[in-house]
């Protein structure tokens, strides 16, 4: 949950970071450079603006319910319902499945007025946790389809075979423990 919270309050606040003012420069000497670190290239999960979230709205009065697909910040309208959704998110498949979707929704109420009667994040898992209260319309979220980077820059990739294998001849990688000693040969003709 501190993932969608962290989001909302993201979402929320919509001003961009502020700059750090420049450190004062420091008289002594410098000292001998340091080489900058190496960058590492880290995929990074679907950005906000690419990933899609499926909706599902009903009219309660009608019984009319149609599913839609929606990009961030893509509007869409059902019945007298405008809704617009700013970010949708989702966890990765090796986590609990929580799927969530920041939306803002206007009831229409004449040719020029509209009304906000929605705005903040839908839990799929979760519908009643965070509904739209409305007399007439439900609106839910079904999923986001995002994707996730397979490894990171920690990520320990373990195989049978390799480098640090006695067969691969790498002294370096090559285990530092103690060899088991090697068990005995039986002789052919010796009882077993």
């Amino acid at each position: 949950m501190s993932l969608f919270l962290a989001l909302a309050a993201a979402v929320a606040v919509s001003a961009p970071a502020a700059t750090p003012a420049a450190a004062p420069a420091k008289t002594a000497a410098p000292k001998a450079a340091a080489a900058p670190p190496a960058a590492v290239n880290v995929a990074q999960p679907t950005p906000v603006n690419e990933r899609v979230a499926e909706l599902m709205a009903l009219d309660k009065r009608t019984g009319k319910s149609q599913g839609f697909a929606i990009k961030a910040g893509q509007q869409l309208a059902f019945g007298s319902l405008l809704i617009r959704m700013r970010a949708c998110e989702t966890t990765p498949e090796w986590e609990q499945k929580q799927t969530a979707a920041f939306l803002q929704i206007d009831e229409v109420t004449s040719a020029t007025a509209r009304k906000r009667v929605y705005s903040g994040w839908m839990f799929a898992e979760s519908p009643s946790l965070n509904p739209l209260q409305n007399p007439r319309y439900d609106v839910w979220v079904k999923s986001c389809t995002m994707s996730f980077p397979a490894t990171g820059p920690d990520t320990v990739v373990a195989s049978r075979a390799g480098p640090g294998d006695k067969t691969s001849g790498d002294p370096k990688r090559a285990s530092s423990a103690p060899k088991s000693p090697a068990p005995a040969t039986a002789d052919a003709n010796s009882p077993r």
